[in-house]
């Protein structure tokens, strides 16, 4: 028997009609990319090859996504059972995250129709950090898709199918800690490629891959927190304060590790002096580590962390301290040289509101009829 169940209810309720708009009006814009071509609705150039379609879905979208590798890492190498409860929805939410991001990529390649040459061996360039990336991508969305079918093979009724998956489920599950350990930290190595594009603010060099890991886990294990609040309220369940609390202990050592090696790294390559410089750049850097020090004095407070209220208000702090990291080194303070600029268009920003709007349909759709949500200790 399951150990998860269906939310049940209604789909079409007054949040899902909107994002559904929301979907259709970037679906219009989308159609509008697929036709007349990039050049028609976004503000790429050659200074910006990428814009807000590849920095979100692929470089913070993925990072949101991360709650299933966090968990894998507590629940399947760290053996805390305790938190399993949470990994069903962590999965499903990675999974979405991660399609939504390779999906998202389409919008961003000139030639869309030869995306399959990525899994030709013979056209691989190894000198191309992107060539990792894409391809984990690409094969951590199968891990999580079978990650993930024991909630539909339950649905269905499949039990020969399911007892077959779960047989090799731990090859599945190590595939999952080390596909995105792989291409979280070679989104790292790829401002190493960038150099001096990157402002020294965000360019620590050979410690880029360790930071781009860092942060992924802290906004995975972020997103697990803020899935379970929001999910609490939302679907009128029991919270998961007491369990999420003892989640946000692992979360300060995590915090401080990053706060530490930032700094070191500044110090060490002489470039303190440019927080205090007050322009853009370093505005940026100052709101970015406010926001990832909060949730370091709230995390350290039992009292404090015990409040569900408290968990969400750090939860969200981490995650828009991590956008912010990876969108400050990868767009606001990104240098391609004079006589570049970039903003995205409507077009641009409707089509990305437009897939998370997608995402996050999907994501109820699915919870509201698979067995995702384990039972409420009541029911």
């Amino acid at each position: 028997m399951s150990n998860h169940q269906a939310l049940g209810g209604r789909i079409f309720t007054g949040p899902f009609i909107v994002l559904l708009v929301v979907f259709v009006i970037g679906c219009v814009f989308m159609v509008e990319r697929f036709t007349e071509g990039m050049g028609a609705v976004s503000n790429l150039n050659g200074g910006f090859a990428w814009g807000i379609w590849v920095v979100y879905d692929v470089v913070v979208g993925t990072a949101f996504a991360c709650g299933g590798y966090a968990l894998a890492f507590m629940v399947y190498v760290f053996n805390k059972g305790q938190y399993h409860p949470l990994v069903r929805p962590a999965v499903l939410a990675s999974l979405l995250g991660y399609a939504m991001g390779g999906f998202g990529a389409f919008f961003d390649m000139g030639r869309f129709w030869q995306f399959y040459e990525i899994f030709i061996p013979g056209n691989w360039n190894f000198n191309s950090v992107m060539l990792e990336v894409g391809l984990c991508v690409s094969a951590y969305i199968v891990v999580l898709a079978l990650e993930f079918a024991p909630a539909l093979l339950e649905k269905l009724g499949l039990e020969g199918l399911l007892k077959a998956l779960n047989k090799v489920l731990f090859l599945l599950i190590a595939l999952g800690v080390l596909l995105p350990t792989m291409h979280q930290s070679s989104l790292g190595s790829l401002l190493i490629a960038a150099g001096h594009k990157v402002h020294p603010l965000w360019q620590s060099l050979h410690m880029q891959p360790v930071l781009a890991l860092l942060t992924a886990l802290i906004m995975g294990f972020s997103i697990v927190i803020f899935e379970a609040s929001t999910s609490a309220v939302g679907f009128g369940r029991e919270s998961e304060s007491p369990l999420l609390a003892k989640l946000g202990k692992v979360i300060i050592g995590l915090l401080v590790a990053f706060l530490a090696i930032r700094l070191i790294v500044l110090m060490t390559q002489g470039k303190l002096g440019l927080i205090f410089g007050f322009d853009f750049a370093s505005l940026m850097f100052l709101l970015e580590m406010a926001l990832f020090i909060i949730p370091v004095f709230i995390l350290l407070s039992p009292a404090r962390r015990g409040r569900g209220s408290q968990l969400l208000i750090a939860a969200v702090s981490m995650l828009i301290a991590g956008a912010l990291y990876r969108f400050s080194a990868f767009l606001f303070t990104y240098s391609p040289g004079p006589g570049y600029s970039y903003f995205p268009s409507v077009a641009e920003i409707m089509i990305t509101l437009g897939l998370i709007a997608l995402e996050l349909m999907a994501y109820l759709v699915l919870v509201i009829t698979l067995p995702v949500l384990h039972p409420e200790k009541h029911a």
